[in-house]
């Protein structure tokens, strides 16, 4: 498996569970564990992401760049999610703001998906791929141990 495959997993998760979330309704308590979900899931997928793959692609030139814009979307979903901590689940800006969190992770999945992964793929030969995969997987489960 390369790291790209082990990403991917977490990003069709990523996408199911906000699907969901956009779905529910007021305070209930699908809507509270739906949000603890999606909140841990992107939490800890960005801190494994960042090591795994945007710390190695600091290292080249080539892909410096991009890792570094993709670590600032990180920065805004985080905002993203503090604002929603913050706001009550009844209030109807509470929805809104979900769906802009869904558009936003949407948005940032599908970029490195098509633009990351392809430029990360040239800087990367095959067993830095699969070793990197191995450091994602393994960052996640203690991670999610935690």
């Amino acid at each position: 498996m390369t790291i790209f495959e082990a990403l991917r997993e977490s990003h069709d998760k990523q996408r199911r569970l906000l699907e969901l979330l956009v779905e529910t309704e007021g305070d209930s308590d699908g809507r509270d564990e739906l949000f603890k979900r999606v909140k841990e899931e992107l939490e800890n997928h960005a801190g494994a992401e960042e090591r795994a793959l945007y710390m190695p692609m600091m290292e080249h030139d080539m892909t410096q760049e991009k890792a570094r814009h993709s670590v600032a979307e990180h920065h805004e979903i985080d905002e993203l999610i503090e604002a929603l901590e913050t706001t009550d689940y009844s209030s109807p800006g509470w929805l809104a703001s979900a769906k802009k969190l869904q558009h936003l992770v949407t948005h940032h999945l599908d970029e490195e998906e098509q633009e990351v992964f392809q430029l990360a793929g040239r800087a990367f030969d095959d067993a830095t791929k699969a070793n990197l995969a191995e450091a994602y997987l393994q960052d996640m489960q203690d991670r999610e141990a935690g």
